[in-house]
């Protein structure tokens, strides 16, 4: 997969390519000064032509490299792994879904039509992917991983309640409420949100003596509380209607309501696997800036993508005149900060010990993306 010794060194000798490249185009550059002698240009020449070679060389062992991987099947690119990972999580969930049976099978139906309504599955996969970078090889994380998503659900359900957002449709299909309910909707977010704890507790269970299995769980609960997104959608709610916000509680929102999740993601997958206090720390914060560049990004496609490429209306934010990222600061400072806080969050991850390329490329795909 991406994550072996021999694609590591496929991408450090593309690094030293473009080097090269970068050497070859200096001394094209110093070729075209018209004062230079002839005796200097063919020297230059000289070193272009090694230089050359040594591409041609390096590029043939590259190839090489790259087939003898795809051979072996460890060689895919990051969107066929991601559609992988996407997979797993999928059967992962399926399998610690509820029987719908007795006289709450209703609420089970919906719950299950919520999870299973599609999505990409970002926060237990950002969970497993921490979780390997720090040599978590267990079945530990799985339960953590289909409780994150179930919790991430629920505060969908809810989001989408008349109450809330009074939402129809989420990513093409009808919302829960509106397939069974209000009332049965607003039980069914209670009760993915419960199953959610009774899923993640099923790891006390499987490793008993296992310490860290307790302060995940308390990660788990309290980003996902008042101290963490129901804090944030709670300060969201109060502010409709309350004019233009303040820099200071739009980012506690946005930190919040967006960011304790991927938060709580990544700083699980450290704790199960065994990550230290510093490398604990350091991953909290770097998934701090991925979750407000997460949110700005959303900020900027609103205004900038297209209903066919979002797949959701486009311009709600100023229809609504909600108070964004954008609005408050503009576009250009918009995308700026974006920038800002993912080139940190990188430059944090790199100066771990270990590396995760597929960890590295799936978060650099959440800020660039289109939708």
């Amino acid at each position: 997969m991406m994550e072996t010794t021999q694609t590591q060194g496929i991408e450090e000798e593309g690094v030293y390519l473009e080097e090269l490249f970068s050497q070859i185009e200096t001394i094209l550059e110093q070729m075209d000064d018209k004062e230079i002698s002839l005796e200097k240009s063919f020297l230059l020449y000289e070193e272009g032509m090694k230089k050359l070679k040594q591409c041609n060389d390096k590029i043939d062992q590259v190839e090489k490299k790259m087939l003898v991987l795809r051979e072996q099947g460890e060689f895919m690119d990051f969107q066929t792994e991601l559609k992988g990972r996407i997979a797993e999580t999928q059967e992962l969930l399926m399998r610690y879904l509820p029987e719908e049976k007795g006289y709450q099978k209703t609420v089970l139906e919906a719950m299950n039509y919520s999870v299973l309504a599609g999505g990409k599955r970002l926060r237990p996969i950002l969970m497993t992917e921490t979780y390997r970078l720090f040599g978590g090889t267990g079945r530990i994380i799985e339960p953590f991983a289909a409780a994150i998503e179930l919790i991430h659900t629920y505060s969908l359900v809810h989001d989408d309640l008349p109450a809330m957002d009074n939402d129809e449709y989420r990513r093409g299909k009808k919302t829960t409420h509106a397939v069974y309910g209000e009332a049965v909707g607003i039980l069914a977010g209670d009760a993915l949100l419960n199953y959610a704890y009774e899923t993640a507790a099923k790891a006390f269970i499987m490793e008993p003596g296992n310490a860290d299995v307790g302060r995940a769980f308390g990660v788990l609960a309290n980003k996902a509380g008042i101290y963490g997104m129901v804090g944030g959608q709670t300060a969201d709610v109060e502010s409709e209607g309350a004019g233009t916000l303040s820099a200071d509680k739009l980012t506690f929102i946005y930190r919040m309501k967006t960011g304790a999740l991927i938060e709580a993601a990544m700083l699980t997958g450290a704790i199960l696997a065994g990550a230290g206090e510093a490398e604990q720390a350091l991953i909290e914060q770097a998934a701090g800036e991925i979750g407000m560049a997460f949110q700005i990004q959303d900020d900027i496609l609103d205004m900038t993508s297209t209903l066919e490429v979002l797949g959701k209306p486009i311009g709600s934010d100023q229809k609504n005149e909600k108070t964004t990222y954008v609005s408050l600061f503009g576009m250009e400072q918009a995308k700026e900060k974006a920038g800002q806080l993912f080139g940190d969050a990188m430059e944090r991850l790199n100066a771990l010990p270990v590396q995760n390329p597929f960890l590295s490329e799936l978060l650099r795909s959440l800020i660039h993306r289109e939708k």
